[in-house]
């Protein structure tokens, strides 16, 4: 009986202790070659990281000194754009000058044709009467007819033809001379107004050349910052995206040292706890194994998405029949379309001028004339003259559309540079510069020189 259970616990405990060792044997194999179950990332050095962070900071650094920079360029090419827009609306009022101009030239020029006409009429009369003259063998006619009469009574009959007939004469050759006047009269009419319609020709190309210089240094600055700008911005972005992406390494690096280090003390500590249990019940009974219960996954009940109905879109209201709604309509119509340096007639968007030349579309005071044309109020071409010829308003008594103005010296009207009709509520509707559409926008108090009314 002693010895059968001496037998037994030394041969029972043998299986228990067998299992623990194997258990340990694994924990210690999972902690020594953690490589196995999964490839530990590279973790960068500080070194790396602090050569990344410094090179963030020095990308940084460049573009707020861009940034600061760029402002200042920014404003130099606000200003070398303002002066465009001056030098466009010169070249504008020059080119309806020369318009006019052009229109006084080609009646004087059909004047003096007229004139012309009448004096080789009169011309023709005159030597008609030499002719005359000549072929009677006198070139007094007068005195041949008296002395030839038969008598008295023939000669005071012949006296008071011939007396007529002298007046006739005498009146050709007054009109000979006025035509000759008129003539001469018409031609310098005529030469004068095509030499003033030629020479507003040519400073309304003058004032176009200076107005193209003005646009293409603004745009050359424009273009020039952008590309700055870009430039910076990408390397900062590069660097940021390589700090980023060391930073990420790191982490995930620590992240799967510590998880490994997580499972190797738990595998530790179970490989413990089931010694203890294989010991305890090699004390005491041979070691049975009881299996662990099957997990269960619960199905994940998910509520109904909740939906919100679309909200109904507001009808548009009635248009108003008055000329400012007619002429903001018509505005509104041309959102959207693109800005063309001295584009837009009164029937629409047309070819711009200059630097713009194929561009179809509006500038600034195009758009305001185009508009308030379609409510058949007629306004002048460029902003300054539109300023200077519309009653003006202040800006406590702007009303929904009056036309506001810009100005880099708002105490002189000549330093007009832009023009937009007033909606009201702080909103203005502008073709804005060269590059842009035409929008609604904010109104902008810089620079606000005054507001004028075309429907006064």
């Amino acid at each position: 009986m002693g010895t059968t259970a001496t037998t037994q616990r030394r041969t029972g405990g043998r299986p228990a202790r067998r299992l623990a060792g194997v258990a340990v044997a694994a924990v210690l194999s999972l902690v020594a070659a953690p490589g196995i179950a999964a490839a530990a990332p590279t973790n960068p050095s500080d070194a790396q990281i602090d050569a990344a962070q410094q090179q963030t900071q020095t990308a940084a650094q460049q573009v707020e000194a861009i940034t600061a920079a760029l402002a200042g360029a920014q404003a130099s090419v606000d200003s070398a754009r303002e002066e465009s827009a001056i030098a466009l609306d010169a070249f504008q009022g020059k080119q309806a000058e020369h318009e006019a101009a052009q229109v006084v030239a080609d009646a004087a020029t059909a004047a003096a044709a007229a004139a012309a006409r009448d004096l080789e009429v009169a011309r023709a009369d005159v030597v008609s009467f030499a002719r005359q003259s000549y072929q009677q063998g006198s070139t007094s006619p007068t005195l041949e007819a008296l002395t030839t009469a038969d008598g008295p009574a023939q000669m005071l009959e012949r006296a008071a033809l011939l007396e007529a007939a002298g007046a006739h004469q005498g009146d050709v050759v007054v009109r000979v001379t006025t035509a000759e006047e008129q003539a001469r009269a018409a031609q310098e009419q005529a030469a004068a107004a095509l030499a003033d319609a030629a020479a507003l020709e040519e400073e309304a190309a003058a004032a176009l050349a200076v107005a193209e210089q003005y646009e293409r240094d603004a745009r050359a600055q424009a273009a020039a910052l952008a590309d700055q700008q870009a430039a910076v911005q990408q390397q900062l972005a590069q660097a940021q995206q390589s700090l980023q992406g060391l930073q990420a390494a790191r982490a995930e690096a620590e992240r799967f040292a510590a998880e490994q280090a997580a499972a190797a003390a738990a595998a530790a500590a179970r490989a413990e706890s089931e010694r203890a249990a294989a010991a305890q019940r090699a004390a005491t009974t041979p070691a049975t194994t009881t299996p662990a219960p099957r997990a269960t996954t619960q199905p994940v009940v998910r509520a109904p998405a909740a939906t919100t109905p679309a909200r109904p879109v507001p009808a548009a209201g009635a248009a108003n029949g008055s000329a400012v709604e007619t002429a903001i309509a018509a505005a509104r119509e041309q959102l959207g379309v693109i800005y063309s340096w001295g584009g837009g007639s009164l029937t629409g968007p047309s070819m711009g001028w200059g630097i713009d030349a194929g561009i179809v579309g509006f500038d600034c005071s195009g758009l305001t004339r185009y508009a308030y044309a379609q409510a058949g109020i007629s306004i002048p071409r460029n902003s300054s003259a539109q300023y200077k010829a519309l009653p003006k308003v202040s800006r406590a008594d702007l009303q929904r559309g009056d036309l506001v103005f810009w100005a880099t010296n708002t105490s002189n009207a000549s330093t007009i540079h832009h023009v937009a009709i007033y909606l009201g509520n702080d909103r203005i509707l502008e073709a804005p510069q060269s590059g842009s559409r035409i929008r609604e926008t904010s109104m902008r108090w810089g620079g606000f020189i005054g507001g004028a009314r075309p429907s006064a």
